[in-house]
Protein backbone atom coordinates (compact mmCIF):
# COMPACT_ATOMS: atom_id res chain seq x y z
CA UNK A 1 0.00 0.00 0.00
CA UNK A 2 1.75 3.25 -0.92
CA UNK A 3 2.07 6.51 0.85
CA UNK A 4 -0.03 8.57 -1.62
CA UNK A 5 -3.11 5.99 -0.97
CA UNK A 6 -2.68 5.86 2.35
CA UNK A 7 -2.68 10.02 3.03
CA UNK A 8 -5.22 10.82 0.37
CA UNK A 9 -5.83 13.90 -1.43
CA UNK A 10 -9.03 16.14 -1.60
CA UNK A 11 -11.39 15.13 0.56
CA UNK A 12 -9.12 12.31 2.48
CA UNK A 13 -6.18 15.10 2.83
CA UNK A 14 -4.72 15.44 6.42
CA UNK A 15 -6.13 18.85 6.52
CA UNK A 16 -9.59 16.87 6.28
CA UNK A 17 -8.79 14.66 9.12
CA UNK A 18 -8.00 17.62 10.94
CA UNK A 19 -10.92 19.03 10.92
CA UNK A 20 -12.87 15.72 12.05
CA UNK A 21 -10.01 15.63 15.04
CA UNK A 22 -10.85 18.94 16.02
CA UNK A 23 -14.73 17.81 16.33
CA UNK A 24 -13.66 14.95 18.45
CA UNK A 25 -11.77 16.89 20.82
CA UNK A 26 -14.74 19.78 21.25
CA UNK A 27 -17.08 17.12 21.87
CA UNK A 28 -14.68 15.97 24.74
CA UNK A 29 -12.34 13.07 23.44
CA UNK A 30 -9.03 14.40 25.42
CA UNK A 31 -6.72 11.28 25.25
CA UNK A 32 -3.82 12.51 23.27
CA UNK A 33 -3.01 9.17 21.89
CA UNK A 34 -6.31 8.27 21.14
CA UNK A 35 -6.57 11.38 19.05
CA UNK A 36 -3.48 11.00 16.96
CA UNK A 37 -3.82 7.26 15.83
CA UNK A 38 -7.03 8.27 14.33
CA UNK A 39 -5.52 11.27 12.63
CA UNK A 40 -3.07 8.80 11.40
CA UNK A 41 -5.43 5.75 10.66
CA UNK A 42 -6.47 6.48 7.27
CA UNK A 43 -10.70 5.99 7.68
CA UNK A 44 -11.23 6.00 3.60
CA UNK A 45 -9.53 2.62 3.25
CA UNK A 46 -11.67 0.67 4.99
CA UNK A 47 -15.20 2.31 3.04
CA UNK A 48 -15.75 1.72 -0.63
CA UNK A 49 -14.14 4.08 -2.80
CA UNK A 50 -17.54 5.43 -3.96
CA UNK A 51 -17.99 6.90 -0.34
CA UNK A 52 -14.22 7.63 0.50
CA UNK A 53 -15.23 10.96 -0.04
CA UNK A 54 -17.36 11.35 3.22
CA UNK A 55 -14.92 8.86 5.47
CA UNK A 56 -13.87 11.90 7.70
CA UNK A 57 -17.36 12.76 8.19
CA UNK A 58 -18.19 12.40 11.88
CA UNK A 59 -21.05 9.76 10.80
CA UNK A 60 -21.53 5.48 10.71
CA UNK A 61 -20.91 4.32 6.76
CA UNK A 62 -22.27 1.29 5.41
CA UNK A 63 -19.70 -1.46 4.31
CA UNK A 64 -22.14 -4.33 3.49
CA UNK A 65 -24.34 -6.94 4.82
CA UNK A 66 -26.19 -4.64 7.03
CA UNK A 67 -23.34 -3.93 8.82
CA UNK A 68 -21.92 -0.36 9.38
CA UNK A 69 -18.20 1.31 10.31
CA UNK A 70 -18.92 3.11 13.27
CA UNK A 71 -19.42 7.23 13.98
CA UNK A 72 -15.75 8.42 14.65
CA UNK A 73 -16.69 9.88 17.89
CA UNK A 74 -17.97 6.05 18.92
CA UNK A 75 -14.69 4.50 18.33
CA UNK A 76 -12.73 7.42 19.90
CA UNK A 77 -15.15 7.46 23.04
CA UNK A 78 -15.13 3.49 23.38
CA UNK A 79 -11.79 3.61 22.80
CA UNK A 80 -10.37 6.14 25.42
CA UNK A 81 -12.96 3.97 27.88
CA UNK A 82 -11.45 0.98 27.26
CA UNK A 83 -7.55 2.47 27.58
CA UNK A 84 -8.81 4.58 31.08
CA UNK A 85 -7.49 1.72 33.45
CA UNK A 86 -3.90 1.94 31.92
CA UNK A 87 -2.16 0.16 29.37
CA UNK A 88 -3.51 -3.06 28.11
CA UNK A 89 -1.46 -5.90 27.04
CA UNK A 90 -4.41 -7.99 25.35
CA UNK A 91 -7.43 -6.77 24.05
CA UNK A 92 -10.32 -8.85 22.24
CA UNK A 93 -12.89 -7.03 19.78
CA UNK A 94 -16.31 -8.50 19.13
CA UNK A 95 -17.20 -7.36 15.44
CA UNK A 96 -14.07 -6.68 13.20
CA UNK A 97 -16.50 -5.51 10.58
CA UNK A 98 -14.29 -3.25 7.99
CA UNK A 99 -11.63 -3.27 10.85
CA UNK A 100 -10.88 0.09 11.30
CA UNK A 101 -11.59 -0.19 14.90
CA UNK A 102 -9.05 -2.95 14.80
CA UNK A 103 -6.83 -1.10 13.37
CA UNK A 104 -7.24 1.80 16.02
CA UNK A 105 -6.66 -0.43 18.84
CA UNK A 106 -3.91 -2.15 17.00
CA UNK A 107 -1.77 1.05 17.77
CA UNK A 108 -2.48 1.91 21.35
CA UNK A 109 -2.37 -1.63 22.97
CA UNK A 110 0.18 -4.59 22.50
CA UNK A 111 -1.94 -7.18 20.97
CA UNK A 112 -5.39 -7.17 19.50
CA UNK A 113 -7.76 -10.48 19.07
CA UNK A 114 -10.40 -9.87 16.74
CA UNK A 115 -13.37 -12.13 15.60
CA UNK A 116 -16.22 -11.41 12.64
CA UNK A 117 -19.34 -13.84 12.08
CA UNK A 118 -19.14 -12.60 8.62
CA UNK A 119 -16.29 -14.30 6.21
CA UNK A 120 -15.89 -11.67 3.83
CA UNK A 121 -15.74 -8.80 6.29
CA UNK A 122 -13.25 -11.08 7.99
CA UNK A 123 -10.95 -11.72 4.67
CA UNK A 124 -11.22 -7.79 3.69
CA UNK A 125 -10.30 -6.34 7.06
CA UNK A 126 -7.72 -8.85 7.24
CA UNK A 127 -6.06 -7.43 3.85
CA UNK A 128 -6.61 -4.25 4.51
CA UNK A 129 -4.67 -4.55 8.20
CA UNK A 130 -2.15 -6.53 6.33
CA UNK A 131 -1.84 -3.63 3.94
CA UNK A 132 -0.99 -0.99 6.65
CA UNK A 133 1.44 -3.71 8.41
CA UNK A 134 0.16 -3.97 11.66
CA UNK A 135 0.98 -7.26 12.49
CA UNK A 136 -0.38 -7.53 16.50
CA UNK A 137 -3.92 -7.31 15.32
CA UNK A 138 -5.27 -11.05 14.89
CA UNK A 139 -8.45 -12.25 12.98
CA UNK A 140 -10.97 -15.20 13.21
CA UNK A 141 -13.97 -15.86 11.56
CA UNK A 142 -16.50 -16.88 14.27
CA UNK A 143 -19.41 -16.29 16.97
CA UNK A 144 -18.32 -13.44 18.58
CA UNK A 145 -20.64 -14.34 21.96
CA UNK A 146 -17.89 -16.92 22.39
CA UNK A 147 -15.18 -14.45 21.98
CA UNK A 148 -11.78 -16.27 21.83
CA UNK A 149 -11.40 -18.51 24.64
CA UNK A 150 -8.22 -19.95 23.78
CA UNK A 151 -6.67 -16.42 23.91
CA UNK A 152 -8.22 -15.24 27.14
CA UNK A 153 -8.17 -13.71 29.49
CA UNK A 154 -8.13 -10.14 28.36
CA UNK A 155 -7.22 -6.62 29.99
CA UNK A 156 -9.76 -5.12 27.58
CA UNK A 157 -13.21 -6.41 25.53
CA UNK A 158 -14.79 -4.46 23.27
CA UNK A 159 -18.20 -4.78 21.12
CA UNK A 160 -19.19 -2.98 18.10
CA UNK A 161 -22.85 -4.69 17.88
CA UNK A 162 -25.36 -4.67 20.64
CA UNK A 163 -26.60 -7.79 22.39
CA UNK A 164 -29.67 -7.40 24.84
CA UNK A 165 -27.25 -8.34 27.63
CA UNK A 166 -23.69 -9.32 27.67
CA UNK A 167 -22.42 -12.30 27.09
CA UNK A 168 -21.42 -14.59 29.83
CA UNK A 169 -19.00 -15.68 28.15
CA UNK A 170 -17.11 -12.88 27.52
CA UNK A 171 -17.76 -11.82 30.66
CA UNK A 172 -16.03 -14.72 31.97
CA UNK A 173 -12.59 -13.73 29.34
CA UNK A 174 -12.33 -10.13 31.26
CA UNK A 175 -9.14 -10.51 33.35
CA UNK A 176 -9.09 -9.34 37.28
CA UNK A 177 -8.99 -5.40 36.24
CA UNK A 178 -10.11 -5.87 32.68
CA UNK A 179 -12.84 -3.29 31.25
CA UNK A 180 -15.37 -4.14 28.77
CA UNK A 181 -17.10 -1.57 26.71
CA UNK A 182 -19.95 -2.68 24.87
CA UNK A 183 -23.46 -0.79 24.00
CA UNK A 184 -26.55 -3.22 25.51
CA UNK A 185 -29.97 -3.19 24.30
CA UNK A 186 -32.60 -3.53 21.98
CA UNK A 187 -32.98 -1.25 19.10
CA UNK A 188 -33.43 2.53 19.72
CA UNK A 189 -32.89 1.81 23.30
CA UNK A 190 -29.53 0.88 23.44
CA UNK A 191 -27.00 2.24 26.38
CA UNK A 192 -22.73 1.83 26.13
CA UNK A 193 -22.21 0.64 29.03
CA UNK A 194 -18.94 -0.08 30.84
CA UNK A 195 -18.26 -3.20 32.65
CA UNK A 196 -15.15 -3.50 35.11
CA UNK A 197 -13.82 -6.97 36.76
CA UNK A 198 -12.10 -7.19 40.09
CA UNK A 199 -12.20 -10.53 41.21
CA UNK A 200 -15.49 -12.57 40.72
CA UNK A 201 -17.48 -9.38 40.72
CA UNK A 202 -18.71 -7.31 37.71
CA UNK A 203 -19.35 -3.20 38.07
CA UNK A 204 -21.14 -1.95 35.30
CA UNK A 205 -21.69 1.85 34.43
CA UNK A 206 -24.03 3.48 31.73
CA UNK A 207 -22.22 5.85 29.53
CA UNK A 208 -24.56 7.43 27.32
CA UNK A 209 -27.16 6.27 24.85
CA UNK A 210 -26.05 4.85 21.54
CA UNK A 211 -27.15 3.01 18.91
CA UNK A 212 -25.66 -0.05 16.93
CA UNK A 213 -26.12 -2.85 15.34
CA UNK A 214 -27.80 -5.95 16.87
CA UNK A 215 -25.35 -8.57 18.60
CA UNK A 216 -26.28 -11.47 16.17
CA UNK A 217 -25.25 -15.40 17.29
CA UNK A 218 -24.15 -17.84 14.73
CA UNK A 219 -21.89 -17.56 11.19
CA UNK A 220 -22.31 -16.39 7.88
CA UNK A 221 -19.90 -17.81 5.09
Amino acid sequence: MNSATVNGIGMTSPRTRDRLIQRLADRGIDDYKVLEVMRQTPRHLFVDEALAHRAYEDTALPIGFSQTLSQPYIVARMTQLLLAGGPLKKVLEVGTGSGYQTAVLAQLVEHVYSVERIKPLQLRAKKRLAGLKLYNALCKHSDGGLGWEREGPFDGILSAAAPKKVPAELLQQLASGGRLVMPVGDAGQQELVLVTREGSSFDCQVIEGVNFVPFLSGTVS
